[in-house]
């Protein structure tokens, strides 16, 4: 009877209701994929110009490996709840901002042994 009333034929009734149904299922599925991946951490790392031009003085190349060692270290600091860390090998260290998942600076072994490294909070090996 309110079918009638309404004006809808039988038949339009439950497509309308299933047809908005999936539009707020899809929304609510993209809405929850948002989320998890704003809740993600970065999956990579960025250099700051400052880095880059550092790098590119002091003659470190920076390959993928390096790349993947480095967003390896934010992953461990973040787990860890560090926020500015020096990751460092043997030949290199880099200062790196781990909320921003960005390198501040890069800094070669003979320069590590000059200076004395101040606000961080943690050291990972690469």
């Amino acid at each position: 009877m309110i079918q009638r009333v309404s004006g809808l034929p039988r038949t339009d009734a439950p497509r309308a209701q299933v047809q908005q149904r999936g539009q707020a299922g899809a929304f609510g599925a993209m809405l929850q994929q948002e989320l998890v991946r704003s809740e993600q951490p970065a999956q990579g790392v960025a250099f700051s110009k400052h880095a880059i031009t550092r790098a590119q003085e002091r003659g470190i190349e920076v390959t993928p490996d390096l790349m993947d060692q480095l967003a390896g270290s934010v992953l461990r600091a973040q787990a860890k709840g560090a926020t500015n860390i020096l990751a460092m090998d043997t030949e290199k260290a880099f200062i790196i901002n781990v909320p921003s998942a960005k390198v501040i600076t890069a800094i070669t072994q003979a320069e590590m042994k000059e200076n004395v490294f101040t606000n961080i909070d943690g050291a990972v090996f690469l």
